[in-house]
C-alpha cells in the first residue's frame, strides 16, 4: 500500500480510513448507483425534515474534527455537510463518474468527509498534516483554496486534498485506474465503526468500478 503517515501534531485529533485500489474501470454513469444516491437523498430529507444542520446529530463528528484543529465548521464546512445541505434543499447530486459517485454516496451515508485521489498524479508518500504558511491548491470547482493552518493531505509536491475540498491536481477522471480514498473523522470516532465503513466503501468501489483493492487501513 502507498506510504501514508499522520503528522504527530494532528495524530491525537484524527482518525482516517484509507483504501487503495488499482486496475479500475471508471465509467460515466451507472443506473444502480444513481438509484442508490437518489434513495439515500430521499431518506435523508425525510429523516431531517425541518431541522437545521446544527440539530442533526450525524453532522457532529465532522464538525468536531474541525473544532479539534481550531477551525470553525460553520465558516468552513466539511464536504459531507456541504453534500447534505444540497440534498436537504432538494437538489439532485450531479453524476460525475462512478468512482466519485461512490464517494458521494458513502459520504452521505457516513456523514463524514471523503477525499479521493488519482494515485498516478500523486508524487511520493502522503502525509496528513497542518497546512503551512501560504500553502494551498486549485480546488475542484472552487479556485484557489488555502490550507494554511488547516488539515491537509500532502505529497512531495505539496497539499492535494482536505476534508473540505480536493485538488484538481489529483482529481479522479474517466482515465483514472489507481485511486486512494480517505475517510476523515475525529479521533473519537470508534475504530471498529471506521473499519466497517472502510469495508463498505471498498466493496462499493469493486462493485461499481471493478479493479482490485490492494490495501485497507484505519489510522491511527
Amino acid at each position: 500500500m502507498l506510504p501514508f503517515a499522520i503528522d504527530p501534531q494532528v495524530a491525537d485529533h484524527v482518525r482516517v480510513g484509507v483504501i487503495e485500489a488499482r486496475n479500475l474501470l471508471v465509467r460515466p454513469h451507472d443506473a444502480d448507483l444513481r438509484a442508490a444516491l437518489d434513495a439515500t437523498g430521499r431518506a435523508l430529507r425525510e429523516r431531517h425534515a425541518g431541522l437545521e444542520p446544527a440539530q442533526i446529530e450525524g453532522l457532529r463528528p465532522a464538525r468536531d474534527l474541525y473544532r479539534r484543529l481550531g477551525v470553525d465548521p460553520t465558516r468552513l464546512r466539511p464536504s459531507s455537510e456541504a453534500l447534505l445541505r444540497r440534498v436537504l434543499r432538494g437538489e439532485e447530486l450531479p453524476a460525475i463518474n462512478t468512482l466519485v459517485d461512490v464517494s458521494n454516496l458513502c459520504s452521505l451515508e457516513f456523514l463524514l468527509p471523503i477525499g479521493l485521489h488519482d494515485l498516478d498524479a500523486v508524487r511520493g508518500p502522503l502525509t496528513l498534516r497542518r497546512g503551512r504558511v501560504l500553502e494551498g491548491y486549485e480546488a475542484i470547482g472552487k479556485g484557489w483554496y488555502s490550507v494554511e493552518g488547516r488539515l491537509t493531505l500532502a505529497d512531495d509536491v505539496g497539499p492535494c486534498g482536505s476534508p473540505s475540498s480536493d485538488s484538481q491536481r489529483t482529481m479522479i477522471s474517466a482515465s483514472s485506474v489507481r485511486c486512494l480514498m480517505v475517510i476523515y473523522a475525529p479521533s473519537t470516532h470508534p475504530a471498529d465503526r471506521m473499519a466497517e465503513q472502510v469495508r463498505l466503501a471498498a466493496a462499493r468501489i469493486q462493485r461499481f468500478d471493478g479493479g482490485t483493492i490492494v490495501g485497507e487501513a484505519v489510522l491511527p
